[in-house]
C-alpha cells in the first residue's frame, strides 16, 4: 500500500535501527575499555578526548540515564588511568572537561528524544491519536515483509463511520470531528498487540494485523462494531445515548503460503491489493444496511 509515494523509513533515528538497547549498552562497556586501556598505557598523551565517544553513544541510544552514567564512568575512567590528576591537584581544564563530559550525555539525550518526539508526531493523526496515513503506509509494508518469510497471513480491516454527513449537517461539525475521534479511541483501546491503525481519510480507519486469519479477523471487527454501538458519546459537549454513532467494516486478509521474496513493489502492490479487497468488503457492508462487517 503506498497511496502517498512515501519513501520507506522506519525510525527516527539511525540508531534506533542499528543498535538495541542490550547491544548499544554491550558496544558502550566496550568502548569505555578500550578508551581505559589506551588512555593507561599512553599515560600523560590527553586521549580523554576519546571518551566523547561512548558518552555521545549513551546519550543518544540509551537515554538521560545512559549519557549521564556514561559521563560518570568517563571521569572515573578518566582518574584511574591518570591518578597522577589527583596528585598534582585539579587545574581548571580538568573541571571544564568532567563538566563537559555530564553536558555532552545530557545534550545528546534531549536531541535523540526531541527527535524521537517529532519523528512520532509527523506519524500521527492529530484528531484521533492513531497512525496517519504515511506513517501506516510503512507500517504495512514492515507487516507484510515479516509475514513473508513463514508464509503467514496478514489480516486488513477497513471501518467507515456511519451517516457522519447526517451528524454534521444536523449538530455541526465539531459533533463530527468529536465522533471520529471517539471511534479513533475505541479503535485503540482494543487494538490487539503487534496490529496497526490509521485514519486515512476524513471518518475512514484501517487496521492492519499480522498472523490473524479471516474468522478471528471477522470476530474482532465485530467487537468494534458493538464497542462503538455501546458507547454514549459527548459531542460538542452534548451527551448522546448509546446508538447514535455505528461503524461499517470490511475484512480481508492475505492468503497464507509459501514464502516468497521479499521486495519494496512486492510489499506496496500486496498492500494495494489488500486494502482494496477490504474496501470492497466495506461496500458491501454498507450496502447491506450499515452497521455490520462483511
Amino acid at each position: 500500500m503506498n497511496l502517498t509515494g512515501a519513501q520507506e523509513s522506519d525510525g527516527a533515528i539511525l540508531l534506533d535501527r542499528l543498535l538495541p538497547p542490550a547491544l548499544a549498552f554491550v558496544v558502550l562497556v566496550a568502548l569505555l575499555a578500550a578508551i581505559f586501556v589506551l588512555d593507561k598505557l599512553t599515560e600523560l598523551t590527553p586521549y580523554q578526548h576519546l571518551y566523547y565517544l561512548p558518552i555521545l553513544l549513551a546519550g543518544v541510544r540509551l537515554g538521560y540515564g545512559g549519557g549521564i552514567s556514561a559521563a560518570l564512568a568517563a571521569v572515573l575512567l578518566y582518574h584511574l588511568a591518570n591518578p597522577h590528576v589527583l596528585s598534582f591537584g585539579y587545574e581548571q581544564s580538568d573541571v571544564v572537561q568532567i563538566a563537559l563530559f555530564i553536558a555532552v550525555g545530557v545534550t545528546s539525550a534531549t536531541l535523540a528524544s526531541q527527535s524521537r518526539r517529532m519523528h512520532a508526531l509527523a506519524g500521527t493523526d492529530d484528531l484521533t491519536g492513531l497512525r496517519n496515513l504515511r506513517s501506516f503506509e510503512t507500517g504495512l509494508r514492515t507487516l507484510l515483509r515479516s509475514a513473508r518469510p513463514d508464509g503467514s497471513s496478514v489480516a486488513f480491516v477497513v471501518i467507515d463511520v456511519d451517516r457522519l454527513k447526517a451528524l454534521n449537517d444536523v449538530h455541526g461539525h465539531l459533533a463530527g470531528a468529536e465522533a471520529v475521534r471517539t471511534v479513533g479511541r475505541i479503535i485503540g483501546e482494543h487494538l490487539p498487540p503487534g496490529a496497526i491503525a490509521c485514519r486515512y481519510g476524513g471518518d475512514e480507519f484501517a487496521i492492519a494485523i499480522p498472523r490473524w486469519d479471516a474468522l478471528r479477523t471477522k470476530e474482532f471487527a465485530e467487537e468494534l462494531r458493538d464497542a462503538v454501538l455501546r458507547s454514549a458519546p459527548v459531542l460538542a459537549g452534548v451527551e448522546f445515548p448509546a446508538g447514535t454513532l455505528t461503524i461499517s467494516a470490511g475484512v480481508a486478509t492475505t492468503r497464507p503460503g509459501t514464502p516468497a521474496a521479499s521486495s519494496a513493489d512486492a510489499d506496496s502492490i500486496a498492500g494495494v491489493d489488500l486494502f482494496r479487497t477490504a474496501d470492497r468488503a466495506l461496500y458491501a457492508a454498507k450496502a447491506a444496511g450499515r452497521n455490520c462487517v462483511a
